[in-house]
Order: structure tokens, then C-alpha cells, then sequence
């Protein structure tokens, strides 16, 4: 009888129970692969994936404005004056599309794979815009390129118009506008305290970047621009505690197509408070760059004080945690090809980053 049932159960399960999701029907139907979450995290991430190419352009030096508004009926718009997503035909399609409609409809897709278009990309695993389109109610495209405005609806990650020329213009940019949809997030509602710290971020990390925030809902606006970068950044962060040295120690280094920013400064709190990011993307479980960074921090500082003859009369040497105790540091690096772990990417990966870190911080 139990052989039986067996033969029954092994005859349930067959070819035909191998699903195949074409397009974007893999992110509706498991959106947490690819964003983290369905939560209010997972909402804003939808945010940082568009802003995140507006980011690109800035760093590729083709944009140095990005306005954010926060719509009244729940949708929000990211413009930039970069180059526009590519509205040309895109001559590997069997289909005809354009280049933007690619971009929105496809998973990893995109002008970061190859160096030519970006040196320096945050939006590495090419699924942003697209996954962002998947999850969305309804998206509004308008690219402003080469003196024409095109625009293209979506529904759902479903294009419901072509890409069409709608007027002329001498400007140029990408404006994306999308609402998230309800049946797949719990909440809908955008934080506007929680994006302005990210974009905040952005301002930092990217000197002469102008960032405009409005939110319609309850009439504030915001506007970020430091020319000073992540000493800026650090003087942010500080303000509200005594510094323990007036000037703020600035290190930098560039290798190849890689380069390496540190500020840090010291202050009378008990804890450490450092920041890391890698092509912009604040890596909130750190990574190959932090680790270096902590690495050599505790070794020069023990190499110090031993040469110094500060440690005569200690046996133990000065551990990772004294050493950054009242510690504020931001860590930034830029590199061509970023390998991060997980789509969310929170976590650097490369491991040469790690020594070219030490390196810098033992020089």
C-alpha cells in the first residue's frame, strides 16, 4: 500500500510542473529576490534603484542635477540632465524595441555591462529600472534626447504604448514616474525623512551634484549640494559632538580605474560610526573596503605607539575596537567592475579592494 502511495506522489510531480516565468512575471511573482523586501524598505529600494542611474550619469559626468518629488496621489517622479536612456532601435532585437523599452522590460539589461558607455556604475546587476517597472501600478517614461521628447506608458512592467515622439525640447534628461503597487507592497506610502538621508548620501559622495526633494503631500523641500564631498560628510556628521582634533584627516588614493576616498575624525562619544560605500551604494553590511580599512587602522595605530614608546609598559597591544572608539569615517570607492553580494547589494566583494585599502591607510 505504501509503494503504492509512492508511485502515485512520484506520477504528481512532472515536466509539466516546471514553471517558466517569462519577462518580469519572476519579479511580481518573488519581488523580495530582487529587492529585499515588500516592506517599507523594499518600497523605498524601488527609489534608490531609479535615482541609482541618475547617480551613473553624475559619476560618468554627464549630469549634475537630480530633482525627486513625492506625488499627493502616492507616486513618485526622478528626474535627471543627464544623457536620456537610449531611444534608438536596438540593433540585437529580434522584436524591434527601443533601447529604453529594453531597458525597462528585461532583467539584466543595460549600458553598465561594457566600460564604453560607464566607467564607474552602481547599477551593476543591470536589474533596476526594469524590476522597479515590474512592481509599479502604472510607469511614465519621458527621455528628452538630441532636441526630442519621447514617452512611454507601463502597466505593470507591460508597455501600453510605444515609445512616442511627443515634442521638441533643448534640453535632455531621463524623467521616470512610477507608482508602486499596492498588491504587492504593504505599504505604499513613501518616508520623505528616509529618502532625504539617502540622497543626502548621494550629495555627499558625488562633489557638485545638486539634489532637489519636494514633497507635494506636505509642501517640504529640500536641496542638497557639498562641494566639499565626504568631508563634508563627516563635518555632517559630527555637528552634534566635540571633535577631538579641529581638522579632519582626508586621505585618497587612485590605482588603475579604481580609486579609494577616507575622511575620519575622532570625538568624545564611546562609539564608532562609519560609513561605507562603493560606487555610491552604501554597503550597510561593509565589505573588502571596510575590512582594509579596519585592518590597517589597528595596525598603524599599534605601530605608532609602539615606535613612539607609548606601549613600553603594556604587554597587550591597542585592540580593532580602542582604536575606533569615538570614530566617525566615511569609506568611498569606485571601481569599473564592483562584485557585491546580493542583489540588494549591501556587501563588497572584491577582494583586491582590501589591500589596496591597507595600502593607502598605512601610508
Amino acid at each position: 500500500m505504501a509503494d503504492k502511495e509512492k508511485e502515485n506522489n512520484a506520477d504528481d510531480y512532472g515536466a509539466g510542473d516546471i514553471k517558466v516565468l517569462k519577462g518580469l512575471d519572476a519579479v511580481r511573482k518573488r519581488p523580495a529576490m530582487y529587492i529585499g523586501s515588500t516592506s517599507v524598505d523594499g518600497l523605498h529600494h524601488l527609489v534608490y534603484e531609479v535615482i541609482d542611474n541618475s547617480v551613473d550619469e553624475a559619476l560618468a559626468g554627464f549630469c549634475d542635477k537630480i530633482d525627486v518629488t513625492i506625488h499627493m496621489e502616492g507616486s513618485i517622479t526622478v528626474a535627471d540632465n543627464g544623457r536620456g536612456i537610449p531611444t534608438g532601435k536596438h540593433p540585437g532585437d529580434s522584436k524591434k524595441r527601443t533601447g529604453a523599452e529594453i531597458a525597462l522590460t528585461e532583467l539584466h539589461a543595460g549600458g553598465k555591462f561594457e566600460s564604453k558607455a560607464y566607467k564607474i556604475s552602481g547599477g551593476l546587476h543591470g536589474v533596476g529600472i526594469s524590476v522597479v517597472n515590474a512592481l509599479s501600478e502604472w510607469l511614465d517614461l519621458t527621455v528628452k534626447q538630441d532636441g526630442k521628447v519621447w514617452l512611454q506608458h507601463y502597466e505593470k512592467g507591460i508597455p501600453k504604448t510605444p515609445l512616442n515622439l511627443e515634442g521638441k525640447t533643448k534640453n535632455r534628461g531621463t524623467k521616470v514616474t512610477f507608482k508602486p503597487d499596492a498588491e504587492i507592497f504593504e505599504t505604499t506610502e513613501f518616508n520623505f525623512d528616509t529618502l532625504v538621508n539617502r540622497f543626502r548620501e548621494f550629495a555627499f559622495l558625488n562633489k557638485g551634484l545638486t539634489i532637489n526633494v519636494t514633497d507635494e503631500r506636505t509642501g517640504k523641500e529640500e536641496t542638497f549640494f557639498y562641494e566639499g564631498g565626504i568631508i563634508s560628510f563627516i563635518e555632517h556628521l559630527n555637528k552634534s559632538k566635540a571633535a577631538l582634533h579641529p581638522n579632519i584627516i582626508y586621505i585618497s588614493k587612485e590605482k588603475d580605474t579604481s580609486s579609494v576616498e577616507l575622511a575620519m575624525q575622532y570625538n568624545d562619544s564611546y562609539s564608532e560610526n562609519i560609513y561605507s560605500f562603493a560606487n555610491n551604494i552604501n554597503t550597510k553590511e561593509g565589505g573588502t573596503h571596510l575590512a582594509g580599512f579596519k585592518a590597517a587602522l589597528t595596525r598603524t595605530i599599534n605601530s605608532y605607539a609602539s615606535s613612539s614608546g607609548l606601549m613600553k609598559n603594556v604587554k597587550e597591544t591597542i585592540s580593532g575596537d580602542d582604536t575606533r572608539e569615538g570614530l566617525t569615517a566615511v569609506i568611498s570607492v569606485k571601481l569599473m567592475n564592483p562584485q557585491f553580494e546580493g542583489q540588494t547589494k549591501t556587501k563588497l566583494g572584491n577582494s583586491e579592494v582590501k589591500g589596496m585599502v591597507e595600502s593607502m591607510v598605512n601610508d
